[in-house]
């Protein structure tokens, strides 16, 4: 399937799917990064600028530029947008928490709550306005497990959920390029488009990192286990090391439970 297919395919099964529900409005946290920034201009195509609402959530380790990408972003797509920090409940949620975690709240728990603090603030959006929040995530993350469960997992519908991270770039540059040729602003900053992914929930951090690995090495490897079902032998006979065939491997099957929580996604051949 072609890119301007693959972003067509998601655009009309996110419309169809607000209209199913019964939505009028959708809300969109937007962290600076290429997948909220795909997910809000897809919305925008699906529904139209005045349907779609931004909510920038900067937490204690965001960076300068989450927020001024995410903001450019919305500029460019005439979309309304507001700020809401979460360092606040995130700090109440440390001092309440610190004693119960062993004297402070760290690692993974840490991480966790923020991506939680976000989550709580777009649910109380969408119970206040009647808007239905949309999911970020896309399948290289969701198949490892590289989510947080009533975090970042939260929403109705992810129009990028069966979208590799690579296919998540190509889809944004594609959409900047039909633009660009319409002689309109490309909607994704540029700066979105060419920094390290980050969750920005810990000093210095990026998804590689996380992960392991980089993702267009892990894109092919998920791909020729998940989608064209080759074996761990078939895998290493491909030329990946036999280390990251048996993490990957065996993080797909542990992470299992979570895809059983995820929200609906549009439908790809083969996948």
């Amino acid at each position: 399937m072609q890119v301007g297919e693959q972003y067509r395919v998601c655009v009309d099964a996110l419309a169809a799917f607000v209209e199913h529900a019964g939505f009028d409005d959708v809300v969109v946290g937007l962290s600076g990064g290429i997948d909220s920034a795909l997910a809000a201009v897809m919305a925008v195509d699906a529904l139209g600028a005045e349907r779609v609402h931004g909510v920038l959530l900067p937490g204690p380790y965001s960076s300068s530029h989450s927020v001024t990408d995410a903001q450019e972003l919305a500029d460019n797509l005439a979309m309304e947008t507001s700020v809401v920090s979460i360092c606040e409940p995130f700090e109440s949620f440390e001092r309440v928490l610190a004693k119960a975690c062993g004297g402070k709240l760290r690692g993974l728990a840490a991480e966790n709550a923020q991506a939680r603090c976000r989550m709580v603030c777009l649910m109380a959006l969408s119970n206040t306005h009647g808007w239905m929040v949309l999911n970020t995530g896309n399948r290289s993350e969701s198949l490892m497990g590289y989510s947080t469960l009533y975090g970042d997992m939260v929403g109705a519908f992810a129009p990028l959920g069966s979208l590799y991270k690579g296919e998540v770039y190509a889809l944004a540059r594609w959409r900047n390029d039909q633009a660009a040729r319409q002689g309109l602003v490309p909607p994704i900053p540029q700066n979105v488009l060419e920094k390290a992914p980050s969750a920005e929930l810990s000093a210095d951090q990026t998804d590689e990192a996380s992960l392991g690995v980089d993702y267009p090495t892990l894109d092919r490897l998920l791909r020729l286990f998940v989608d064209d079902g080759l074996e761990r032998p078939e895998l290493i006979a491909e030329g990946f090391p036999e280390s990251l065939v048996d993490r990957v491997v065996a993080t797909v099957a542990a992470t299992a439970f979570k895809r059983d929580l995820e929200p609906p996604s549009p439908r790809m051949p083969g996948r």
